[in-house]
C-alpha cells in the first residue's frame, strides 16, 4: 500500500484551503482527480528509496501478548511493484548467511516483479491505493478536519463486480471503510478498512481470513511539500489449514526518503547509487 513521489510540481497541490461551508464537489470528479493523481505517484515513486520498521505481535485469544518480532528493512520500487530488502531482524542486523538468503529472495522479486504488470500485485504483497479506488463504491461524503486540514471523508464498500486479479484483489471485495481525502491537494491522507466477511483461501482448506480484520494506514506531505506514506497498522485473525488459529496485531512505521537511481546495467541487483546534491 505504499506510494511515493518525484519532487515535481503537482497541478493539484497548490489549490487554496477550502471554506467548511463551502458545497462538497460532485463525488465522481473528485473520486476520478484522486485516481488519477495516485497513480501519477506510483509511476514516479521508483526514485525513492526508504526504511521501515515492522513490528508483529502474537496474540492469544485472552488477548495477551505471546510473542513479538521486529523487521526493519531497506525498501524500493520496480516496475510499480515495493520490494523490501530486511537488514535487521529483532534489533540485530542480519548474519552473513541470513544476508546471502536475503539478497537471493530479493533477486528474485526483483525479476518477478519486472515481468509482472504493475497493476497486478506481486504474490503475497498488498493492493495499491489507486488500485483500492477502482475496486470501491463510495458514499455519505462529508467534510472533516484531519490533522488540522480540511478533508473530504467517504464511507466505501467494495464492489462484488469489480474485475479483479489474483488473492490480494479478490480479498478487496470483503472491505468496507472510511477514507479521509486531503481537499487542498486532492491526496489520500488516511483510509481505515475491514472485513465484513470472511475471506477463504482455497475454500478455506488452506487459510480464512476472518471477519473483523482490519487495517489504517496514513499519507502525509512529510518531504517538501511531497505527500508519502508515514505508515500502518491493523489486526489479524485468521484460521489456517482448518486447525490453527492466527490473531496478530502489527504496526509499521516509514521514514528516511532517499532520491535514487538504480543502475540499469544491473537491475537483479537493483544496486541503490544515491543521487548527487547539486
Amino acid at each position: 500500500m505504499l506510494g511515493l513521489l518525484l519532487p515535481l510540481t503537482l497541478p493539484l497541490g497548490a489549490r487554496a484551503q477550502q471554506q467548511p461551508n463551502a458545497p462538497l464537489p460532485d463525488i465522481r470528479q473528485l473520486m476520478n482527480e484522486v485516481q488519477a493523481h495516485q497513480k501519477q505517484l506510483e509511476k514516479v515513486r521508483e526514485n525513492y528509496t526508504y526504511s521501515s520498521l515492522q513490528t508483529t505481535q502474537d496474540i492469544d485469544q485472552n488477548g495477551k501478548v505471546t510473542k513479538t518480532e521486529s523487521v526493519e528493512g531497506e525498501d524500493f520500487f520496480v516496475n510499480g511493484h515495493v520490494i523490501e530488502r530486511n537488514v535487521k531482524k529483532n534489533g540485530q542486523p542480519l548474519s552473513g548467511h541470513d544476508e546471502q538468503k536475503e539478497t537471493e529472495r530479493v533477486t528474485k522479486l526483483v525479476e518477478k516483479a519486472e515481468k509482472t504488470p504493475p497493476d497486478q500485485p506481486l504474490q503475497g504483497q498488498t493492493i495499491s491505493i489507486s488500485r483500492v479506488l477502482e475496486i470501491m463504491e463510495v458514499r455519505n461524503p462529508r467534510r472533516e478536519n484531519y490533522r488540522g486540514r480540511p478533508t473530504i471523508v467517504f464511507d466505501f464498500i467494495g464492489r462484488k463486480d469489480a474485475k479483479t486479479h489474483g488473492l490480494v484483489e479478490d480479498a478487496s471485495k470483503k472491505l468496507q471503510g472510511t477514507i479521509w481525502i486531503d481537499e487542498a491537494d486532492r491526496q489520500v491522507a488516511h483510509i481505515e478498512v475491514i472485513f465484513n466477511d470472511n475471506f477463504r483461501i482455497a475454500g478455506g482448506l488452506f487459510a480464512s481470513v476472518q471477519k473483523g480484520t482490519n487495517f489504517r494506514f496514513d499519507q502525509a506531505a512529510v518531504n517538501d511539500g511531497l505527500w508519502l506514506p508515514t505508515g500502518a497498522e491493523g489486526s489479524m485473525q485468521a484460521r489456517v489449514l482448518m486447525v490453527k488459529n492466527l490473531r496478530q496485531h502489527f504496526t509499521e512505521r516509514v521514514y528516511d526518503y532517499k532520491r535514487f537511481s538504480v543502475e540499469t546495467q544491473q537491475p537483479k541487483d537493483a544496486k541503490i547509487v544515491p543521487v548527487k546534491k547539486p
